[in-house]
């Protein structure tokens, strides 16, 4: 029963929630469009890595203060986590961009060279994911997301 009252643990849980949740409204006021796969999806605005390690870090320094082994550990992890998912994470989804450009290049090439004897097999190829990692900006208002929302958690 400990487990339903760990309160870091339950802020950081929320704060994914509502960072993966709330890129459907943020989408939908940009591109006038909804899409629900965002729910469920890897980068965008804001980043749910971020906001939570950062929701975790914060419950941790209000249940066991800053001067705790477990803050010094959460935050060590929180900036790992968001210093990769600015990082190493998007330059993996640029190059998958690229590289899904190239796939769709060679595809025209070989359409037009003989029609691919008929297609399918899921048009001979899946694309690799682009949306892998976050824009610094995205990591920063993940990392805010987190913050304010456990804070606000523990407030009330």
């Amino acid at each position: 029963m400990e487990l339903f009252t760990n309160f870091p643990l339950w802020a950081a849980l929320a704060a994914i929630g509502f960072a993966q949740f709330v890129k459907v409204p943020l989408h939908f006021f940009v591109t006038k469009k909804v899409d629900w796969s965002l729910v469920t999806s890897t980068g965008g605005m804001p980043s749910s890595h971020s906001a939570a390690v950062t929701a975790l870090t914060t419950g941790i320094a209000l249940e066991q203060g800053v001067d705790s082994p477990f803050f010094a550990i959460s935050t060590v992890f929180a900036v790992i986590v968001m210093f990769d998912a600015s990082g190493v994470r998007r330059h993996a989804g640029e190059q998958a961009t690229v590289l899904n450009q190239l796939v769709a290049d060679f595809q025209k090439f070989a359409d037009d060279a003989k029609l691919w004897p008929k297609l399918d097999e899921d048009s001979k190829r899946k694309e690799l994911k682009e949306l892998l990692g976050h824009k610094p900006i995205e990591v920063f208002f993940g990392g805010l997301t987190g913050v304010l929302l456990t804070l606000l958690l523990h407030i009330l």
